[in-house]
């Protein structure tokens, strides 16, 4: 039996909008049609993770209203765990406003609602089910304070921990140590070193500049490059499939749930991240968030064409 992936992490109700181009400040522009998912960095990771035949536990607290109920039979009909869930009495579910241009860029804001609720008190009991786990996949949509619990108890129990800093912020050291892989995207590389990412010697040095500050192993997603993968003894690029973009909202949270089905059977990390680059590259050619998160039956035929 595989070791179960158990995402701590957000949930959303995403609200998207298809546009021409992405409204400058203090700009109305006439949208194109409108649809409504659910999503959230972890609720996103745990559904692409279940689809792609990983052993799921999803922790996440929703508001008493109707988009938490929602999610939750959605969460259900997927088949992952949600008997860890929790709801909020007084905040209302998250929520969060997407718009998406004629080039599959996206702009969001979210409204945190539970999701920011969700405190290390609530995941005490949950210390078991964290040691038992093969893998734990968190995000940065949850507070701060809660991941560090999460990462420590973790770490404390020998866990692979798989931290997706998104959105970005200032990550202190502690924090940092306790994580097995961590998986920023091309800007948030940048924020969190300062360093400007600009071709392959940049992506590297900002990679080793991660690792320098405690992660063990580093993997910068870079869209349609694919991910560039340091560690002990490895600095490669793994690239991505070549598709027509349509929608790149789900590409990240895809990538991280194909990563951590990977390493969960027990493969190599760079047959883990090709996995999840094949994974990520259908998911851009949908719209919407856990909508676009594929099944294993459509990633695995994806020829990988090493560069």
């Amino acid at each position: 039996m595989k070791p179960s992936i158990l995402v701590v992490g957000s949930t959303n109700t995403d609200m998207v909008i298809k546009a021409a181009h992405i409204p400058e400040p203090g700009e109305t522009i006439l949208g194109g049609s409108f649809f409504m998912n659910s999503g959230g960095k972890g609720a996103n990771q745990a559904v692409a993770a279940k689809r792609l035949g990983g052993d799921v536990i999803l922790v996440a607290k929703t508001g008493k209203d109707i988009f938490g109920e929602r999610s939750l039979q959605l969460f259900r009909e997927e088949g992952i765990d949600i008997g860890h869930m929790l709801v909020d009495e007084t905040e209302p579910s998250g929520v969060a406003l997407i718009t998406v241009d004629d080039k599959a860029e996206n702009c969001i804001v979210v409204a945190s609602g539970a999701n920011a609720a969700l405190t290390s008190s609530d995941l005490e009991l949950s210390n078991e089910l964290i040691s038992r786990a093969g893998i734990v996949l968190i995000q940065l949509e949850i507070p701060l304070d809660t991941v560090r619990y999460v990462a420590a108890v973790a770490a404390a129990y020998s866990r692979t921990v798989i931290l997706n800093p998104a959105p970005a912020c200032w990550l202190d050291p502690p924090l940092l140590h306790n994580i097995s892989i961590i998986t920023p995207n091309k800007k948030e590389a940048e924020m969190l070193t300062g360093i400007s990412i600009t071709g392959m010697e940049s992506t590297a040095a900002a990679a080793q500049a991660l690792r320098q500050m405690g992660v063990r192993t580093v993997i910068i997603t870079l869209g349609s490059q694919g991910a560039y993968i340091c560690s002990a003894g490895i600095g490669e690029l793994v690239p991505a499939p070549i598709v027509q973009a349509v929608d790149t909202t789900a590409a990240g949270d895809v990538f991280n749930g194909a990563l951590a089905v990977g390493l969960s059977e027990g493969r190599s990390l760079t047959d883990a991240v090709i996995f999840g680059c094949k994974a990520a590259a259908v998911s851009v050619t949908r719209l919407g968030a856990q909508s676009a998160a594929p099944y294993r039956h459509e990633v695995e035929p994806i020829a990988f064409k090493p560069s």
